[in-house]
Parts: structure tokens; C-alpha cells; sequence
């Protein structure tokens, strides 16, 4: 999978969350200043509610432009077998049932899917459990993620 385009498509699909986002704070901070949301009585929290939603959503938009401004700056590293893992290595696993996913390990936008070609890559940060585990290992290195019953082993059998 050629990691410069999937870079573009994390950065398209970041741009489309914050133009979304931003969007819909206006909206929220219209709908909590209008003369509607204004209170009837010291019970009414109409207004109070829809600032609250408004600033979270600001919130959020702020935190994805700040995904956004990193990844707009990431240089792509190489890596090979022998290479150990950080950031911005595209990772296959594979799991105790045989089955394999590829992650990217980014800076921000944990948790965001994306469909390059046919495959499907799951973006993660250092800071989650997957992630720390991958950091400085290599190919054919095995992490164990969870505890208990929950507990699962996965092996990394590529990283580019």
C-alpha cells in the first residue's frame, strides 16, 4: 500500500470532518444566542444546554485541526523487517485466529477508518494500548494487548 496515499486520504478525510464540524458549532452557537433559547424561568436550560453542545463541538473541531496541521507536516518514514516501529509505520497484524488488519501509527485521529484500494487501515496513536505495544518491536515480534480472559496476542508480520 503506498503510504503517501493513504497521508492524502487522512488528510481529505480530516479536512471534511473539520469543515463538518465547524459547521455545525456555528450552528450551535446561533441556536444557544438566539432570542428563542432565551430562559422562561431560573428552571429553563435550553439556552445553558445548546452552549454546552456548541462549545463541544468547537472542541472538537479545534482537535481536529490541530490532527490536521500535524498530519499536514508528518514526513513519511521508511520501514522494512528489520526496522523498529514508530511513528508513521504502516503495521500488518495478525491475530490469534489467523486474521490480519493493517494500522498506521499516527500522531492523531486515533480510531479513524479508512478504505485505500481494497484494504482497510485503522489509524492509532503511541498512546493507546495497541500502539505502545507496537512501538520499537519488529517484524515477526509479538504483543500481547489486554489482561485476563481478554487477554490477546498479536503478531506483526509486515510494517512499510
Amino acid at each position: 500500500m503506498d503510504k503517501a496515499a493513504l497521508l492524502e486520504k487522512i488528510i481529505t478525510s480530516l479536512t471534511n470532518d473539520l469543515a463538518l464540524l465547524t459547521k455545525a458549532a456555528r450552528t450551535a452557537h446561533e441556536a444557544a444566542t438566539h432570542e428563542e433559547c432565551l430562559p422562561d424561568n431560573k428552571y429553563d436550560t435550553t439556552g445553558l444546554e445548546a452552549s454546552y453542545i456548541a462549545q463541544g463541538q468547537a472542541n472538537r473541531a479545534q482537535e481536529i485541526r490541530q490532527a490536521l496541521e500535524h498530519y499536514q507536516k508528518l514526513k513519511l518514514r521508511p520501514f522494512d523487517d528489520t526496522t523498529p516501529i514508530r511513528l508513521t509505520a504502516l503495521v500488518t497484524i495478525e491475530d490469534d485466529d489467523g486474521g490480519y488488519r493493517q494500522v498506521f501509527l499516527g500522531p492523531d485521529a486515533g480510531g479513524l477508518k479508512l478504505t485505500v484500494g481494497d484494504a482497510e487501515v485503522v489509524i492509532i496513536t503511541p498512546e493507546s494500548p495497541v500502539g505502545r505495544a507496537l512501538l520499537g518491536k519488529v517484524c515477526g515480534d509479538e504483543i500481547q494487548i489486554g489482561s485476563g480472559k481478554d487477554k490477546k496476542t498479536l503478531t506483526i508480520v509486515g510494517a512499510a
